[in-house]
């Protein structure tokens, strides 16, 4: 039987970030697919085909401000009949202001440095061992 690593979709705003996090997660032995929060809200990345390409398990979103606005559109993708089956882990800059605005308990990881990467690729990996969602 040949292993198969999980894939990772990254959405981030911040080339630097997509990098930065990319990094992380293939050293963690993941397969890391990536995109741009713009292309997906301007529509020049086509999402559902996107995702039925790549095949992600996980989706690690940044969410940007204005925080409310985009809190929305990024349930609107997680309850897409595209993401059926995937885990989020959402990074924001800011998680703690994020999760006040949007009024969530979930986790929001925020990037401020380097090793704040650790708990986003251990978010990452209980995410890809957890049950399909939906």
């Amino acid at each position: 039987m040949t292993f198969k690593p999980d894939v990772v979709a990254v959405f981030n705003s911040n080339p630097d970030v997509v990098a930065l996090i990319r990094f992380a997660l293939e050293r963690a032995g993941f397969v890391v697919v990536t995109g741009h929060v713009h292309e997906i809200r301007g529509g020049m990345l086509d999402l559902p085909d996107y995702v039925r390409q790549h095949e992600p398990r996980v989706i690690v979103y940044d969410l940007v401000m204005p925080y409310d606005r985009n809190w929305q559109f990024m349930a609107h993708l997680r309850d897409s009949e595209a993401m059926r089956g995937r885990h989020f882990v959402v990074t924001a800059p800011n998680g703690t202001a994020a999760r006040k605005i949007v009024g969530t308990s979930e986790t929001i990881y925020e990037i401020v440095q380097e090793g704040d990467l650790d708990a986003i690729v251990q978010a990452v990996r209980e995410a890809a061992k957890a049950r399909p969602v939906r």
